[in-house]
């Protein structure tokens, strides 16, 4: 068992609290029985987990499952494990995964998301739950969005971060225009100007541009956009949630795709 919190892999992990060591590693943690739970059932590899006894005791079917699939695997205290995780009160366990690499270019049949600028997690967290369970082809983000690979995003996702393709892009513009060019429909929203969301015709291969909770999306990819939606509110209402937004617009394409 690991007792001490000067061990190298301790260590190790406790650095990947910081995003800029997750970038430069292309590796994340996974905190909590529900995350690891939905990487084992969806097959995502994990490189390294820590558990303490009393998780393998509550567990033992699911520890059985993580020492098939996981190729290091260490008993750790629970004060070990508290200062590994981000949480305050850990269940348990915690798990090293490598960063998702999407290898194909974004091809957008159904619908897609790009998000630019959001900076809160819950917010990122839930839009991914959202696309996830509307069938979403996928989510891609600008580098000024908060990282996918945040903790409180994976926790606010509930696991559906797993079965969502999800990418930041550095070239945004160059991804805007790939899609212009493939004939697909970027869509905007704005408080006030253009149809109402549900008369968009949102049936075919369709991207829905979504920007920073403060200031809304960047003037420069609303010009990109082809077709502008707006969301109605009741006078003296500004603005809603963007998890909100994406949430309407997403079961509206949902709706009308049948």
């Amino acid at each position: 068992m690991l007792t001490s919190l000067q061990n190298p892999l301790v260590k190790e992990i406790r650095k990947l609290h910081q995003a800029k060591v997750r970038r430069q590693r292309g590796q994340f943690l996974l905190e909590g029985t529900h995350l690891i739970q939905e990487a084992l059932a969806l097959g995502y590899p994990l490189t390294v987990a820590c558990h303490t006894q009393a998780w393998a005791q509550r567990y033992p079917d699911l520890a059985t499952t993580l020492q098939e699939h996981t190729p290091q695997i260490e008993t750790v205290s629970e004060a070990v494990l508290e200062a590994m995780a981000t949480t305050v009160h850990p269940d348990g366990i915690i798990a090293i995964a490598p960063q998702r690499r999407l290898a194909h270019p974004p091809t957008i049949r159904g619908i897609g998301v790009f998000l630019d600028g959001i900076q809160d997690p819950g917010n990122l967290g839930t839009i991914i739950r959202t696309a996830a369970a509307t069938g979403a082809d996928g989510l891609w983000l600008s580098p000024s969005s908060v990282a996918p690979d945040h903790p409180k995003v994976l926790r606010a996702s509930a696991g559906q971060w797993f079965r969502l393709p999800i990418e930041v892009r550095a070239d945004v513009e160059g991804l805007v225009q790939g899609w212009r060019q493939a004939g697909v429909q970027l869509v905007a929203t704005q408080p006030g100007i253009g149809q109402d969301y549900w008369e968009a015709d949102l049936t075919g291969p369709t991207v829905l541009m979504l920007g920073n909770e403060g200031t809304g999306l960047s003037d420069c990819w609303q010009q990109q956009a082809t077709v502008t939606v707006t969301i109605p509110m009741q006078a003296g209402v500004e603005s809603l949630n963007v998890a909100i937004c994406a949430a309407l617009l997403l079961y509206e394409a949902k709706r009308q795709r049948g």
